[in-house]
């Protein structure tokens, strides 16, 4: 049978423009370190985690940004990483420090990065301010004008609701991220344990705000990354909630600890029996509706009917499992006459 192209992580939105940029990384696991922190950058490096993000934000104190900046250039131009998506979090737009930020990084390492994360986006506008930002100093510099894509983290009750605006204000969006920590104080939430229920709710109190963001970054053609969970040395309560947002069809999840990394790899990634059934489901649907197939638009495998809704979302299945590196352990045979 012949190869079907792999979609990433997520379905193109109908009738949208192919980018010349691959937008669709794997991002199952997103690793923050200090980029104040020369030993967790080191270490960073030989961690499998799919993406890392160098912070400037919460995780770098004021008095240690400006060194923190030339830190990251320094590692990100001398650092091997290798199969990682390499993004560094700068500070939102209402700090004194943004501007700067994004101008010490880009100008000195922009070559060696793929991703700008943007914390605390309110609006469209502050994805368009840093998208003209990012113009100009790639003009300035001489790279390539585009090829550094946005992540935009939604952390407050007002960026929920410009969520869909924010999704589509620039053509170099790649991520919305939900920032659960900073939302929670946003809204008064009644817990103090990032990412766990509150006390008193009996059902998901993050449901909403979870398929919001989904939706929106759906709708765009974009990938949805859930935030992190604080408690760092409890796996198994790592594991539910990411499990919650993996469910809805989250594309990964940060991670803030080494333990952390080979959970969310697991449970970003389809299991082997699902991704064996998704590919058997593309190459059988390929083939049922092949000349040789009978012209079928839809056919039986097994004891399964499948037709297009099927191959769309086999499409879906199996992209995470290619993405993920995944190898088949069953093939499709062409049914006797």
């Amino acid at each position: 049978m012949t190869a079907h192209p792999s979609p990433g992580t997520a379905l193109p939105a109908s009738g949208s423009a192919a980018h010349p940029f691959d937008r669709l990384r794997p991002r199952r696991s997103c690793l923050a370190v200090p980029g104040s922190n020369p030993r967790f950058l080191e270490k960073a490096q030989g961690l499998p985690a799919d993406q890392v993000f160098l912070d400037l934000e919460d995780a770098c104190a004021p008095l240690a940004k400006p060194e923190a900046r030339h830190t990251i250039v320094k590692f990100l131009n001398e650092g091997d990483w290798t199969g990682k998506t390499r993004v560094v979090r700068v500070n939102d737009w209402t700090t004194e420090w943004t501007y700067r930020d994004v101008a010490t990084v880009v100008e000195g390492a922009g070559p060696n990065l793929d991703c700008i994360m943007l914390p605390k986006v309110q609006d469209a506008q502050q994805v368009v301010a840093l998208d003209l930002l990012l113009t100009q100093i790639e003009k300035t510099m001489g790279f390539e004008v585009g090829r550094i894509g946005i992540e935009a983290q939604i952390e407050n009750a007002q960026g929920l609701n410009n969520v869909n605006e924010i999704a589509q204000a620039s053509p170099r969006i790649e991520t919305i991220i939900f920032g659960p920590a900073d939302f929670m104080a946003s809204i008064n939430m009644k817990s103090l344990v990032v990412g766990e229920q509150p006390p008193g709710y009996p059902a998901d109190a993050y449901h909403y705000i979870l398929m919001k963001i989904l939706m929106a970054a759906r709708a765009n053609n974009l990938q949805a990354i859930d935030g992190p969970y604080l408690q760092i040395r409890n796996v198994e309560g790592y594991r539910e909630v990411a499990q919650r947002a993996a469910a809805l069809g989250f594309d990964g999840k940060w991670v803030l600890h080494p333990g952390q990394v080979e959970a969310s790899n697991e449970i970003f990634s389809p299991s082997q029996e699902d991704y064996d059934h998704a590919e058997l489901i593309l190459d059988a649907y390929e083939y049922y509706t092949s000349e040789a197939g009978g012209k079928k638009g839809s056919a039986m495998l097994g004891d399964e009917m499948i037709d297009e809704a099927s191959r769309k979302m086999a499409l879906v299945v199996a992209g995470k499992g290619r993405a993920a590196g995944m190898r088949r352990t069953s093939t499709f045979e062409i049914p006797a006459n």
